[in-house]
C-alpha cells in the first residue's frame, strides 16, 4: 500500500454527481451543517492508495472510509463507498469523502468522421424547429433554481449542500438529455471547490473564469426554461474525435500552465495547413517549478518519443489520431506519429485570433507591435496597422514566477524602445488593452529593426522558456515615436466598473453586490459609464445594485421571501452585456 502526501484529495478518484447528491440528501440536518468543515478537514489527512485500487480515507480513530471505484477508475454507485462506523452509509464521514474528490466528467466517446454528405433532394423540406420537451424544461427549471441559490449565496459561501443540489439538478438534465446544461453546472461546481480550497487553490482563478462559468450556465438555463427551439441549447454527449485521415502539424510555441490544485506544465500548440489548432497537454502536480522542467521534457505519443521544444519548432504527421473537444491530441491505441519539418512563423497569419480550443482559456491572439518603454514589469508598445501607429497596448507577463521567464524576457525588451516585433499571446480577460506574450518573433521587412534570432528557433522565442540576451536584438533601434499623453497609460477597459460588480456579485454574493448600490459614489459611476457612450451599461450597472440591495417585507414589515428569480436574471442581463460589448472592443483593438 502506498501512502499520498497531505492535502491531495484531487488525487481520489472522480465521483459521479449523483453519488454525492444522494449522499448529502442520506444526511440529518445536524450532520449537513457540519458537512462544509468536514470536507475542509479532509485536505489535512492522507490518503491511502492500494494496490487493488481502492482508497482508505481514516476520519477519527473508530472510521475508516474506503473507495472502490470501477473499471472507468470512477465511483458511480453509492456502494463503491463504504465507511465503518456505525451510522454508515448515513454518515459525515462518507459524505465529506465523496465531495472532496473531484466531480465526474460524461464519459467521452470515440468517432470517426462524419461521412460524405448524400446530395441534397431537389426539392428541400423545411422542418419545423423544435423546442425542449416538457421534461426538459421542468430539468432546467431545477438548473436553474439551483445556479440562483448559487449566484445569491456567492463562490466563497456556497458550499457542499449548495453543490449536492447543483450536482442533483444536473444529473436530472442529463436523463433529460440537456447536455450543454449538464457540462455548465459540472463546471460551476469545480469553481465552486477551487473557491473553497483551505490549500489556497482559488488565489490563481480569476474572477473572470468564475463569473464566465456561472453565465454561461444561467444563460443556457434561462432560454432552455423559455421554451427556446435553438437546438444549439441542447448540446451533445462529448465525443472524441478521429479525423478522416492523417494530420500535418506544424509547431507554434509552448505555454507553461501553473494551475489550481499546484498543478504545473506546458501546452506545446501545433496549427493544420487550414487553420485548426491543437495542443499536446503533459500537466499534473508540482507547480511552477515542474512548469519550468516540463518545457523540454520528453513527450511519448505512443511509440514516437520526442520532446516538447523541437516539437514546437517542428511538426508531426499523426495516423488514426483521436482529438479531444478541446483540440487535445490523445495517445489512444491505434495512434502512430513521426516527426516533421516546421515552418517558421513567416509562413502563418496572426491577424485575428486563433481558434484555440483550450477550455475557458481566452483564444491566442497575433499581432505585430512597436516597443514604445518598460512599464514596470509590463512593456508599452504600439500596435503596428501596417498603415501607421495604432493604438497603445500594454504587454504583461503571463506568468510572473521566478522559475519562468516571462518577467525578465518582458524587462529586455522594454529595454530596446523602437523594436518591432511579432507577439503571440491571450488578451488579458480583464484588461481589453492587455496582452500576455507566449512567444515573440521578428517582423519581416527592409530595414526593419527586429530581433535576430538563431536559425534554430525557427524565427520564435518562448517567452517562458527561451532567454533573449543581447545577441537576439539589433545594435541600435531608431527609438519610437513619443506617446500621445491619452496613450500614456492605456485604459483597461471603460466597463470596469461594471465588471467589477459582476465579479464582486458572483465572489461574494448578493449581499456584497447590494454595497455599491449604497456607496455615495454609484451616481458617479453611472455618469462616467454615459459620458463614455454606454447608456445600456448605466442603466444595468445602477439596475443590478438596485435588485441586489432591496429585500421583500410584507405590510409588517417581515421578510416575504426572496425574489432570486429577479436577481439572477439582472446578474444574467448585465454580464451578458458585459461580455458582449468587451467582446467588440477587444475585436476594435486587436483585429482591425
Amino acid at each position: 500500500m502506498t501512502r499520498s502526501r497531505p492535502g491531495t484529495a484531487p488525487s481520489l478518484p472522480p465521483v459521479a454527481p449523483e453519488v454525492f447528491a444522494a449522499a448529502v440528501e442520506g444526511l440529518s440536518t445536524r450532520l449537513r451543517r457540519r458537512l462544509d468543515a468536514a470536507v475542509e478537514s479532509l485536505a489535512a489527512t492522507s490518503a491511502d492508495a492500494a494496490e487493488d485500487g481502492t482508497y482508505g480515507i481514516r476520519c477519527g480513530e473508530d472510521a475508516l472510509v474506503t473507495l472502490t471505484p470501477g473499471p472507468s477508475g470512477t465511483i458511480t454507485s453509492p456502494d463503491q463507498a463504504r465507511c465503518t462506523c456505525l451510522l454508515s452509509p448515513r454518515c459525515l464521514h462518507r459524505t465529506a469523502a465523496l465531495g472532496a474528490a473531484p466531480v465526474a466528467d460524461p464519459a467521452p466517446r470515440a468517432e470517426t468522421a462524419p461521412p460524405a454528405q448524400t446530395p441534397p433532394p431537389t426539392a428541400p423540406v423545411a422542418l419545423p424547429a423544435r423546442g425542449p420537451s416538457a421534461g426538459q424544461v421542468r430539468a432546467a427549471e431545477g438548473l436553474w433554481t439551483a445556479a440562483a441559490a448559487v449566484l445569491a449565496a456567492g463562490m466563497t459561501a456556497a458550499g457542499a449542500v449548495a453543490q449536492a443540489e447543483l450536482l442533483r439538478a444536473a444529473h436530472t438534465a442529463r436523463l433529460a438529455g440537456l447536455h450543454r446544461a449538464e457540462g455548465a453546472a459540472l463546471d460551476v461546481v469545480r469553481h465552486l471547490r477551487d473557491a473553497r480550497d483551505p490549500q489556497g487553490a482559488h488565489r490563481v482563478q480569476r474572477p473572470a473564469q468564475s463569473v464566465a462559468a456561472l453565465r454561461e450556465l444561467l444563460l443556457v438555463t434561462h432560454r432552455l426554461k423559455a421554451a427556446d427551439p435553438d437546438p444549439g441549447l441542447i448540446g451533445a454527449v462529448v465525443h472524441h474525435h478521429r479525423p478522416d485521415g492523417p494530420l500535418r502539424l506544424y509547431g507554434i510555441c509552448r505555454e507553461p500552465v501553473v494551475g489550481p490544485g499546484a498543478l504545473g506544465g506546458v501546452l506545446t500548440h501545433l496549427v493544420d495547413d487550414a487553420g485548426n489548432w491543437y495542443t499536446l497537454r503533459d500537466v499534473a502536480p508540482g507547480g511552477p517549478e515542474r512548469a519550468r522542467r516540463a518545457g523540454t521534457a520528453h513527450v511519448a505519443v505512443r511509440s514516437f518519443l520526442s520532446d516538447h521544444e523541437r516539437l514546437s519548432r517542428g511538426g508531426l504527421v499523426v495516423t488514426g489520431a483521436v482529438v479531444a473537444p478541446d483540440g487535445r491530441l490523445l495517445a489512444e491505441p491505434g495512434v502512430r506519429t513521426t516527426f516533421a519539418a516546421g515552418r517558421p512563423w513567416a509562413g502563418f497569419a496572426f491577424a485575428a485570433a486563433a481558434a484555440d480550443r483550450t477550455g475557458d482559456a481566452p483564444p491566442l491572439t497575433g499581432c505585430d507591435v512597436e516597443i514604445v518603454a518598460a512599464d514596470g514589469e509590463a512593456v508599452l508598445a504600439r500596435i503596428d496597422t501596417g498603415d501607421g501607429p495604432g493604438p497603445a497596448v500594454r504587454l504583461a507577463p503571463a506568468h510572473r514566477h521566478p522559475a519562468l521567464a516571462h518577467t525578465a524576457n518582458l524587462r529586455r525588451l522594454g529595454a530596446c524602445p523602437g523594436l518591432r516585433v511579432r507577439v503571440l499571446g491571450r488578451v488579458d480577460p480583464d484588461r481589453v488593452t492587455t496582452l500576455r506574450p507566449l512567444a515573440v518573433g521578428p517582423v519581416r521587412g527592409p530595414g526593419a529593426a527586429t530581433l535576430r534570432l538563431p536559425e534554430d528557433w525557427r524565427d520564435r522565442a518562448d517567452l517562458g522558456y527561451d532567454r533573449l540576451c543581447d545577441a537576439h536584438f539589433p545594435a541600435a533601434a531608431p527609438g519610437p515615436a513619443p506617446l500621445a499623453a491619452a496613450d500614456a497609460s492605456p485604459v483597461d477597459s471603460p466597463l470596469r466598473r461594471v465588471r467589477d460588480l459582476v465579479e464582486l456579485a458572483v465572489t461574494g454574493g448578493r449581499r456584497a453586490a447590494a454595497e455599491p448600490a449604497r456607496d455615495s459614489d454609484r451616481g458617479a459611476h453611472a455618469a462616467a459609464l454615459r459620458r463614455g457612450g454606454f447608456a445600456t451599461g448605466a442603466d444595468l450597472f445602477a439596475a443590478l445594485g438596485a435588485v441586489a440591495a432591496r429585500r421583500p417585507r410584507d405590510a409588517f414589515g417581515r421578510p416575504a421571501g426572496d425574489d432570486l428569480d429577479q436577481y439572477a436574471a439582472q446578474w444574467l442581463a448585465t454580464a451578458v452585456y458585459l461580455t458582449g460589448t468587451e467582446a467588440a472592443l477587444r475585436r476594435d483593438l486587436w483585429h482591425r
